[in-house]
Parts: structure tokens; C-alpha cells; sequence
């Protein structure tokens, strides 16, 4: 994919998720678990990754899908574990296998967490959502 990238100085949120086949909800996401990912923002706040965010995206994407690493995981293996970073559902699932070291990640186990954090999203929003509805005035 790499040389199917068009060259540019910044790149649109919907441009990188075009070229990384990602969704814009997932970026934002990322952004919040991967420190190394913080693309610029515009005067009008939006936001402006360079290439280098592009080739992060991809990285993490690889680790995450393809590789079954958790968040935390790929983190680690993109030298970015702190302090601030991971979660109680990510300590659910951080069983190593019994024959293999504790750095090392069970397949899927990245494609789940990423489902429960969807979930998360989703459910959050729709409580929002929801708060919306019932705050309307009704018409008389």
C-alpha cells in the first residue's frame, strides 16, 4: 500500500481512512490508546495526519487484525507502554499461554478488544442519543 499513497503534506481524516481502510470513529480511538498517533489540528479543529500517522495507522492496524495483538500489546510493541495507557478489559484478556512468555499475545485477542471497545462506543453514544430524546420539549 505504501507506494499507492499519494504524496502530500497532510492528509484529511477521510483521506486516511480511505487509504487505511479504516473508520473515523477507530482513528479517534486510536488516537486515545497510541500516544505516537496525534495528528495536527486545523484553526477550525480539524484534523491533519502526515504521512508518518498514515504508515503509524497501517503498523497498528497490522499488530491489531492481522497479528491478534491487544492494544496494550501493540503499544508495547511499538515502544509506547506508559503508565496512563490500558484498561481493566484489557487485563481480562492479557493470559499469556502457558508455554510461552508473558509479552506474548494470544490470536484475536486484539480483534476482541477492539469489538468491546466498539461496544463501549456504541452504547455510550446511544445513551447520549437517548438523553436527547427525552430532553426535547413537547409540542402542545
Amino acid at each position: 500500500m505504501g507506494d499507492s499513497i499519494p504524496r502530500k503534506l497532510f492528509y484529511k481524516i477521510g483521506e486516511v481512512c480511505q487509504l487505511t481502510d479504516t473508520q473515523p470513529y477507530v482513528l479517534r480511538f486510536w488516537e486515545s490508546e497510541f500516544p505516537q498517533l496525534a495528528p495536527k489540528k486545523s484553526p477550525s479543529g480539524q484534523r491533519l495526519y502526515r504521512r508518518r500517522d498514515i504508515d503509524l495507522v497501517l503498523e497498528i492496524k497490522k499488530l491489531l487484525y492481522e497479528e491478534g495483538f491487544t492494544i496494550a500489546g501493540a503499544r508495547k510493541k511499538l515502544g509506547m507502554d506508559g503508565d496512563d495507557a490500558g484498561s481493566v478489559m484489557e487485563d481480562l484478556f492479557s493470559v499469556p499461554k502457558p508455554d510461552q512468555p508473558e509479552t506474548e499475545e494470544l490470536p484475536m485477542r486484539g480483534v476482541v478488544h477492539e469489538l468491546q471497545e466498539i461496544l463501549r462506543i456504541l452504547d455510550q453514544t446511544d445513551r447520549r442519543l437517548q438523553g436527547r430524546r427525552t430532553s426535547r420539549p413537547t409540542e402542545s
